[in-house]
C-alpha cells in the first residue's frame, strides 16, 4: 500500500533498488538496505510517510472544503466568533498524541543505531583534508584511502567513488566503527549501511555495522571541510568471511605499519597529485 501511495505522488519508488549500491540517475528513494540499522531506518521512515500523507491529505481536503463553502458568494454575511475552546484543544491534543506515538519508535532506533554490542572488530576511521585514514585495531593495519583521479579510472570504475584502499570487511560481522578527525570536521557516510557519523577533531564518536550481502558500497564526505570535499568518497568492500582471512593475510604485508608523519606526508602528496590530474 505505501509504495502505491508514493507511486501516485510521483515518486517512482522501486526503479533502482535492484541496483543499489551507488547512487543511480533519477534515484528518490533510498539504497538498498545491507544493515539491520538501515533496515529500520527505512521502515521508520516508511511508517512516518503514511501518516505524513493523511495528515497532507486531511489538511488539504479542509483548506477547499473552507475556500468552497466559506466564500464571499456562499457566505456573504460572516460569522463574528473569535475562539472556541473545544475546537482549539482538539486541534492541539490531536498533533500531541501523534508526536507521543512516535516518540518510542523514533527513541528506540536511535539507541540501537548508537553502540555495537559483542562487536567482533573494530575499525577506526580519522578524517583528514582531504582523504579517509583506516585503522584495524588489534591487526596492525592502517592505511590512507585517497580517491582515484578521472584519468586513472578504469573501465567499470565510477567516477568521484573509487579509492587506491577500499575497506574491506567480512559479511554478516558486526564491526564497531570508531570516528575522529585529524584537521576539521567531516562525515563518514554510506548510504546502503545507514550511517552517517561526523568526525570531530579531539572527540570520538561511534557506530557499527553488520552487513548482510557481499558487494561493493559507496559514500562520500558529507560536511563542508574545505577544497576537497567532493573527492572524499567512501569504498566499501563486503566479502565472505573466507575471502576476508585470505585478504587480511595480504594486508597486514602490505600495510605496514610506518611513521604516522610519513604516511600523512605520502596521502598528502597522493591527493595533490590527484587535484592536479582531476
Amino acid at each position: 500500500m505505501y509504495r502505491w501511495l508514493l507511486i501516485l505522488m510521483g515518486l517512482g519508488v522501486g526503479a533502482d533498488r535492484a541496483c543499489a549500491d551507488v547512487p543511480r540517475p533519477w534515484q528518490l528513494y533510498f539504497q538498498e538496505a545491507v544493515t539491520p540499522v538501515m533496515e529500520k531506518i527505512v521502515h521508520f521512515h516508511d511508517i512516518l510517510m503514511i501518516i505524513i500523507v493523511c495528515i497532507g491529505v486531511f489538511v488539504f481536503a479542509l483548506l477547499a472544503y473552507v475556500l468552497y463553502r466559506f466564500s464571499a458568494k456562499r457566505n456573504p454575511v460572516p460569522s463574528k466568533f473569535t475562539h472556541n475552546t473545544a475546537l482549539e484543544i482538539v486541534w492541539t491534543g490531536i498533533p500531541v498524541l501523534i508526536l507521543l506515538a512516535l516518540v518510542w519508535p523514533s527513541m528506540h532506533l536511535l539507541y540501537f543505531m548508537d553502540k555495537a554490542t559483542n562487536a567482533e572488530m573494530t575499525i577506526k576511521v580519522a578524517g583528514r583534508q582531504w582523504y579517509w585514514h583506516y585503522n584495524y585495531e588489534g591487526q596492525h593495519i592502517e592505511f590512507d584511502s585517497v580517491m582515484i583521479p578521472d584519468k586513472d579510472i578504469g573501465p567499470g570504475q565510477r567516477r568521484l567513488l573509487e579509492v587506491d584502499h577500499p575497506v574491506v570487511i567480512p559479511v554478516d560481522t558486526t564491526v564497531r566503527l570508531l570516528f575522529t578527525a585529524d584537521d576539521v570536521l567531516h562525515s563518514w557516510a554510506v548510504p546502503a549501511f545507514g550511517v552517517k557519523q561526523d568526525t570531530v577533531p579531539g572527540r570520538q564518536a561511534e557506530a557499527w555495522v553488520r552487513v548482510t550481502k557481499e558487494g561493493t558500497y559507496y559514500g562520500q564526505c558529507s560536511e563542508l571541510c574545505g577544497q576537497g570535499h567532493a573527492f572524499m568518497p567512501i569504498c566499501v568492500k563486503v566479502v565472505s568471511k573466507e575471502a576476508y582471512a585470505q585478504w587480511l593475510g595480504h594486508a597486514k604485508q602490505q600495510f605496514v605499519a610506518f611513521d604516522d608523519k610519513a604516511s600523512t606526508l605520502l596521502a598528502h602528496l597522493k591527493l595533490d597529485t590527484t587535484l592536479r590530474k582531476g
